[in-house]
C-alpha cells in the first residue's frame, strides 16, 4: 500500500473545546493516556496500515506538535524516499490563515502533485481509535466509490461529532452541515478516502466557487453529483474535542479490554520516547485501577487515576478519578478528585480539590494551588 496511498492529518479549524488544555498547545498534542498525545493514535494507525508518506497540515500553536513529531524517527517515518512532513500555513496573514482547510491543501498543492501516489487518506486527530485502512481501501475500490467516509455507529458518542445517514447499500445520503441534532446513530470519523486526482480536482473547482471547507463546501454539495459511501468501523472510538469528552475517554482507559484493543489491536501506538526510571512506590502508598507512568513516586493514595511522567504523590494525599499530567507534584494529605492537572501543576499541602464527573476541576499548565 505504501506506494498507492499518502496520509494528510488535517488539524485546520478542528473543532475544540478543551479550555486550558489547549491554550498553549493544539488540540493533536493533547497528552492522553499517560505518555501519549491524540495524533499518535491516527499517525501510527496510518504506519501499520504500510502508509509511510504522511502530511500534517498545522495550523496554530504547532510549536509542541513539530516537537513531539520531530523527523517522525519514532514512527519509522524518518526516511529518504517519503516520510513524514509538517506543512504549517504558508503566510502569516491572519485572514489568510483563517480560511478553509481546501486553501491550505491548494497552497500546498506542489506536494500532492509531486507524489506519485493514487489515494489519499484525509483524517483528523482527535479520533482516538486504532484503525486499518487496508480494508477501507479494499472496499472503496470494490465498490468503485469516488469518496468514502470512515463512520461509527454508536448512539452513545462522547464528544461533537458530525452525524450522517446511510442508504441500505452504503451510500452517504446526508450529512450534517454543523454539530446539530440530525436523527442518526452513525457518526463521522472525519476520515475521507479518494483518488488525489479527485482531492486536486474538488480543492481547485471549490476554490474557484468561493467554496474553501472540505466538507461543509466540497462533500457536502457533491452528494448527488459522487459516489459517496460509508465505511461502519466496528472498533473503539473516543472522539476527544471537549472536557467531558477528554476526561471520559481517559477514565475509559482503566478498562483493560478498552486498553488492550486501543493500543494493540490491530497494531501497536507509538509515541515520542522518553527515558524514565521506573516508577517507585513507597512503604505508604496504595495504588489501585490506574495507569501509572514511568518517573513517577508515589507515598500517597492513588484510585481510578491516570498519572503522567514525572508526578509525585505526597505522603496521606488521596487521588481519586482524576488525571494528573507530567511533573505535577501533590502535596501531603491532599485530596484530589475528578480533576485534570496538566503539566508542572503544583497543590499544596492540605488541599482539598474537587471536580464533577461530567464536569472536572481543570488546572491550567504550571498552576500552583
Amino acid at each position: 500500500m505504501s506506494n498507492r496511498i499518502m496520509g494528510v492529518i488535517n488539524l485546520i479549524h478542528e473543532s475544540d473545546e478543551l479550555e486550558h488544555l489547549t491554550q498553549s498547545r493544539c488540540l493533536a498534542t493533547v497528552p492522553f493516556g499517560a505518555r501519549y498525545r491524540l495524533i499518535d493514535f491516527i499517525l501510527s494507525s496510518m504506519v501499520n496500515s504500510g502508509i509511510s508518506k504522511v502530511a500534517v497540515f498545522a495550523h496554530t500553536k504547532y510549536r509542541s506538535l513539530m516537537d513531539h513529531l520531530g523527523s517522525g524517527k519514532y514512527w519509522d517515518l524518518n526516511n529518504r524516499q517519503s516520510g513524514l512532513f509538517i506543512l504549517p500555513p504558508a503566510t502569516d496573514d491572519l485572514q489568510e490563515i483563517s480560511r478553509g482547510d481546501l486553501y491550505h491543501f491548494y497552497q500546498n498543492r506542489d506536494y500532492f502533485n509531486r507524489s506519485t501516489t493514487e489515494y489519499v487518506v484525509i483524517t483528523r486527530s482527535h479520533m482516538v481509535c486504532n484503525i486499518d485502512f487496508n480494508p477501507i481501501i479494499d472496499e472503496h475500490e470494490a465498490r468503485g466509490a469516488d469518496i468514502t467516509i470512515v463512520c461509527k455507529k454508536q448512539h452513545d458518542l462522547v464528544g461533537k461529532a458530525r452525524k450522517v445517514k446511510m442508504s441500505s447499500d452504503g451510500r452517504i445520503t446526508s450529512i450534517q452541515e454543523n454539530y446539530g441534532r440530525m436523527l442518526s446513530d452513525i457518526s463521522s470519523m472525519e476520515m475521507y478516502v479518494m483518488r488525489k486526482d479527485l482531492l486536486m480536482e474538488i480543492v481547485e473547482t471549490s476554490l474557484a466557487q468561493g467554496q474553501d471547507h472540505l466538507v461543509r463546501h466540497a462533500i457536502f454539495s457533491r452528494l448527488n453529483k459522487l459516489r459517496v459511501y460509508g465505511h461502519l468501523y466496528d472498533g473503539y472510538l473516543g472522539v476527544v474535542n471537549t472536557l467531558e469528552s477528554y476526561f471520559t475517554n481517559s477514565m475509559n482507559l482503566l478498562c483493560p479490554e478498552v486498553w488492550k484493543e486501543l493500543f494493540f489491536q490491530p497494531g501497536t501506538i507509538f509515541t515520542k520516547v522518553k527515558d524514565e526510571p521506573p516508577a517507585r512506590y513507597l512503604e505508604s502508598s496504595k495504588v489501585n485501577n490506574s495507569l501509572i507512568a514511568n518517573g513517577c513516586r508515589i507515598e500517597g493514595t492513588v484510585e481510578n487515576s491516570i498519572l503522567f511522567r514525572g508526578v509525585h504523590i505526597g505522603k496521606g494525599a488521596v487521588i481519586r478519578n482524576s488525571i494528573i499530567m507530567q511533573n505535577g507534584i501533590i502535596g501531603e494529605n491532599s485530596l484530589i478528585q475528578h480533576s485534570i492537572l496538566d503539566k508542572d501543576v503544583r497543590v499544596d499541602c492540605n488541599r482539598d480539590i474537587r471536580g464533577a464527573e461530567k464536569l472536572p476541576f481543570l488546572a491550567g499548565k504550571r498552576k500552583t494551588i
